[in-house]
């Protein structure tokens, strides 16, 4: 049984890797590429980059002013789950969509744009990557659904 586990709130894109990236309304996601036109899109397992609401407010109530969608280069920021708790593997829908969790966090890279602006970054522990399974448009509100 498939349930809905959270949405949709924001699709951030950027030409270029290590900046914060831009809201768009929605994206299209290619299989096995990830959001087309980003930087980070490619032939890996790193293709789409998600980051929860509920993370970004844990910033904003250390005192990080401006925070928003994108600012944290994420491709997808999610409301209503924790996406960090999904073991690798966890496997959803979005919009057209589906997805498969490739890694939890990473390792910032030296000289990052988002740390030095905002002075830490979540996405370390925090954000997740998956790979793009089934191909299509996903739509800023669209729900992520859990398949079992």
């Amino acid at each position: 049984m498939n349930k809905v586990i959270g949405k949709v709130t924001g699709i951030n894109i950027s030409d270029r890797k290590g900046i914060v990236k831009t809201p768009i309304p929605e994206g299209y996601f290619k299989k096995d590429f990830g959001l087309e036109g980003d930087a980070h899109a490619g032939n890996w397992h790193r293709q789409v980059s998600l980051l929860a609401q509920e993370s970004i407010d844990k910033m904003i109530k250390l005192g990080v002013f401006g925070l928003s969608s994108g600012k944290f280069a994420e491709n997808l920021t999610t409301e209503g789950i924790i996406l960090h708790e999904l073991p690798v593997g966890t496997r959803f829908k979005i919009g057209e969509t589906l997805h498969e969790v490739s890694q939890i966090g990473k390792e910032c890279h030296k000289g990052c744009a988002i740390k030095q602006q905002v002075g830490s970054c979540i996405m370390p522990t925090e954000g997740i990557f998956t790979v793009v399974l089934e191909s299509g448009k996903v739509i800023v509100g669209d729900d992520i659904i859990l398949v079992e």
